[in-house]
């Protein structure tokens, strides 16, 4: 076996790792990403056009947007969209139901009710309390801070 010294093992493995695609990454989250917000928007405009005020239209955009990120998890699709899309598919609200549900499908054999169910809100415990304290410390920095 050759004995690299360590400026002949560097060019060695330099020329072994995969080049990185960052264009293509950032054009694929863009488009993704893009698909996403348009599917919000579309969802706020019929929603709009059925007569709902924008209180209501706003929950049910969320709501039906989570329900679709966590169907098309559960159906596998999502990770494939995740995939290609990269962060495009991961920041918006779709993203926060895919990495819920994801985590909760890999119990599926003990059960819907027991695994998946279960496993589910485990998961989601540390995120909705994160998500409370940090909306609570932000209220009252902005009640304390208003002008």
């Amino acid at each position: 076996m050759d004995n690299f010294n360590k400026k002949e093992y560097r060019e060695f493995a330099n020329k072994k790792v995969p080049k990185p695609t960052y264009m293509r990454n950032i054009i694929f989250a863009f488009i993704v990403g893009g698909i996403i917000c348009t599917i919000g928007e579309w969802l706020n405009n019929y929603l709009a056009k059925l007569g709902y005020n924008q209180s209501s239209i706003d929950s049910c955009t969320s709501i039906i947007l989570i329900f679709l990120g966590s169907l098309l998890t559960g159906l596998g699709v999502y990770d494939k969209i995740g995939k290609v899309g990269g962060a495009g598919a991961a920041i918006p609200i779709t993203g926060f139901a895919n990495s819920i549900v994801a985590p909760a499908m890999e119990f599926k054999r003990e059960g819907f009710i027991f695994g998946v169910a279960a496993k589910m809100f485990i998961i989601a415990g540390p995120v909705l309390v994160y998500g409370v304290g940090s909306s609570i410390i932000v209220g009252l920095l902005t009640i304390l801070f208003k002008k």
